[in-house]
């Protein structure tokens, strides 16, 4: 079946549960969860091992996570009997770019700050979507404005294959939900105000009811939120 196919018959599921189990149906081994253990992907984590007792999820493991997401992952890891598909960065670009402007050049500017996050990330998340024909994340449309547009099932052109965001229209509460009625292990970090987590340097607290990802690189203009992995990628 054709790419285009397959997407409009998963753009027609409205459910994240049914939309999931479609698409490991689709692509079997070839359907990638990328988790960097926000909630959002703990449940779709829970959700996927629901439908099969194998599947492919992997971690950007960039250097600088705190030291809570590392023991999210272990926590899930015994809970689950899983393993994770662990991806770090080209070691080559990163001790030069280490050598040539330290180890904090991203709060220099935000060229610097995208250069980091290019090569702790985004080469990573490259290298491992070329083993896979499908690839699925817990964006949402509630997390911030870039996102408010978020669809279930896109396009991802600059990867040349279907992305899911089964999360797309969940909104905290129902996320949090369903944490806790599955006993889902979390990242101890959203308990002091972190509700969105991503490298330690680069994140912070914040106070309640401010943005959702104004935690997130907050030397930054809001506009620049986003570190590369999502960007291009609109159906």
């Amino acid at each position: 079946m054709k790419n285009s196919d397959i997407l409009l018959k998963l753009e027609s599921i409205t459910e994240a549960e049914e939309l999931l189990a479609r698409a490991a149906a689709e692509f079997d081994q070839h359907l990638l969860l990328a988790s960097s253990l926000s909630v959002e992907d703990q449940v779709l984590t829970h959700m996927f091992l629901n439908i099969t007792q194998k599947p492919r999820i992997f971690v950007l493991d960039t250097g600088r996570l705190p030291q809570e997401t590392y023991d999210t992952m272990e926590k899930t890891m015994i809970k689950y009997g899983i393993t994770y598909e662990v991806c770090t960065p080209p070691q080559d670009k990163l001790m030069s770019l280490l050598t040539e402007k330290g180890p904090n050049s991203f709060y220099h500017s935000v060229e610097n700050r995208k250069e980091c996050c290019f090569i702790r990330k985004v080469i990573p998340l490259q290298e491992k979507l070329k083993t896979g024909q499908a690839w699925m994340t817990g964006l949402r449309q509630e997390q911030s404005p870039q996102r408010n547009l978020v669809p279930m099932v896109e396009w991802d052109t600059p990867h040349d294959m279907i992305k899911l965001n089964p999360l797309a229209h969940w909104t905290t509460e129902k996320v949090w939900d369903y944490i806790k009625k599955n006993s889902i292990p979390y990242n101890l970090l959203h308990d002091k105000g972190y509700p969105s987590i991503g490298c330690a340097p680069c994140t912070r607290a914040i106070k309640s009811g401010a943005p959702m990802r104004s935690g997130r690189w907050w030397w930054e203009d809001p506009t620049h939120k986003e570190c590369g992995l999502h960007t291009g990628t609109r159906s």
